[in-house]
């Protein structure tokens, strides 16, 4: 494996941490009505979801499923799964109430799988990290 596709998989972290991460401050906060939740909520998934979303994108790396819609679709189903539980269970802990971390998680599932989609599709159009585009496992 390119030791190029690993900054590649570390910049598209990064950016989609950025993403996701405005997305759940926002969410929580319209939900619960305090600001300073949302911002517990949103920087205690800086951490978890960016090692989370590494290793996602290293096993849909490593699978043999060829670059198309379908599969980007089927990485935002997956990646949303895991990210929704993550964000429920932080939303619980951090709120004390597991209807709050219920209401922010599927708030979060229409949101973020638009803007996943969207990330995919844009990084997906970017050779960084990629020594040949036709060679592309992304």
């Amino acid at each position: 494996m390119a030791t190029s596709s690993y900054k590649r998989h570390l910049a598209k972290t990064i950016t989609w941490r950025i993403v996701g991460t405005l997305d759940t401050i926002v969410l929580a906060w319209i939900i619960t009505g305090n600001p300073l939740t949302g911002l517990k909520i949103g920087g205690a998934e800086v951490i978890t979801k960016m090692i989370l979303y590494y290793f996602h994108e290293r096993i849909w790396f490593n699978t043999g499923v060829k670059n198309s819609k379908k599969r980007h679709l089927f990485k935002t189903i997956t990646w949303r799964i895991i990210g929704t539980l993550d964000t429920f269970l932080l939303s619980w802990f951090i709120s004390g109430n597991p209807l709050t971390g219920l209401k922010i998680g599927v708030a979060e599932v229409v949101t973020k799988m638009i803007l996943y989609y969207f990330h995919e599709r844009s990084w997906y159009r970017i050779n960084f990290g990629l020594e040949k585009r036709g060679v592309k496992k992304e």
